[in-house]
């Protein structure tokens, strides 16, 4: 058993709290590798932000479930050298799928974790979500679950349709699961491709597709049934057009990439909602990087050569995102 408080790390608790009042919500960036962890650190201590490392349960099988808390205490003592003298990091598992996997990374130092059981019937999703709620409170370990089911394809998450949240059934799920926060679904999504065409409408001038405007009478209502609770939206990249045009130019192909426009999480953000998941654009910019460096130099072969061009294009990315849309800049001083 190892405790994430030796490791340095918080949950999120306290973010949670802050974030509600302050009116802005905390980054959540997901990392598969050494590059995406070095620009999550290297963007939250230069702009002071509390931030959450998201590992999925793909992330933690690729990395390897022992590298990653020595990773995770690295990346504190990294934000450390950068003077961030006090950070405010988290360590949580994205998505988990069972109470094992759940109580294995409570087990190996992570600071929080997600149960999404919002596929199963209500009632099963409440009795597997109290279940892990029960053991990761033993240890001061948040759990963040989720009510209403999001669209789109993550690592091993998947649906072909989405289902808004009930906000009649939020107070009796947050109550009889004692979960600390909840993610809901209101029209994010999760990957590239957010939105269908079909769903979509088209800018006459650019031809590119407009997506449609998330559901904030479903979130208003959640927060008038919860007044105070924290609340989280998945499936919340932007998709930025650069990024994908990048990657087109230089031999990728992704037609109809679409994602959730910037102004519309900026005012979730200012909501109770304080958390905001954000995985697909820094994949984005590490895939348009690294296409632009081969393409440019196709007899390079040393990966720290295109590597750390992406680890740069994605601290670009991460810096924008905490001051620009989420405004958690400052507030980890």
């Amino acid at each position: 058993m190892v405790s994430y408080k030796e490791l340095g790390l918080v949950n999120t608790r306290e973010m949670f709290a802050k974030a509600i009042k302050g009116g802005y919500a905390i980054p959540a960036f997901n990392f598969n590798n050494m590059e995406q962890l070095q620009a999550i650190i290297k963007a939250a201590a230069e702009t002071k932000s509390p931030v959450i490392l998201q590992v999925s349960k793909g992330a933690r099988n690729y990395a390897n479930q022992t590298l990653l808390r020595y990773m995770a205490q690295g990346a504190v003592e990294y934000a450390k050298e950068l003077g961030w003298e006090h950070p405010q990091i988290c360590l949580h598992l994205d998505h988990g799928d069972s109470f094992e996997l759940c109580k294995s990374c409570v087990d190996f130092g992570f600071s929080s974790v997600m149960i999404d059981a919002s596929s199963l019937p209500y009632e099963e999703n409440i009795a597997l979500t109290k279940k892990v709620v029960d053991y990761a409170h033993q240890f001061d370990v948040t759990v963040e679950a989720e009510l209403g089911v999001l669209a789109g394809v993550e690592d091993e998450v998947s649906s072909a349709v989405s289902h808004y949240t009930k906000p009649e059934e939020v107070v009796d799920f947050a109550t009889r699961t004692g979960c600390d926060s909840l993610a809901i679904s209101i029209g994010t999504s999760h990957g590239a491709y957010k939105f269908t065409p079909e769903q979509c409408t088209r800018d006459p001038k650019t031809g590119r597709l407009v997506p449609p405007p998330l559901a904030f009478d479903v979130l208003d209502a959640v927060m008038e049934q919860l007044p105070g609770f924290p609340i989280v939206l998945h499936g919340s990249s932007s998709v930025p057009q650069e990024y994908v045009d990048m990657i087109n130019q230089y031999g990728g192909k992704l037609p109809d990439a679409v994602g959730i426009p910037e102004e519309q999480l900026r005012k979730a953000a200012k909501s109770a909602v304080c958390k905001i998941n954000i995985d697909s654009d820094s994949r984005l910019a590490f895939t348009a990087a690294v296409r632009k460096v081969l393409a440019e130099k196709p007899g390079e072969f040393d990966p720290r050569k295109y590597c750390g061009v992406a680890r740069d294009y994605m601290e670009e990315l991460y810096k924008h995102k905490i001051i620009n849309v989420l405004g958690s800049d400052g507030k980890a001083e």
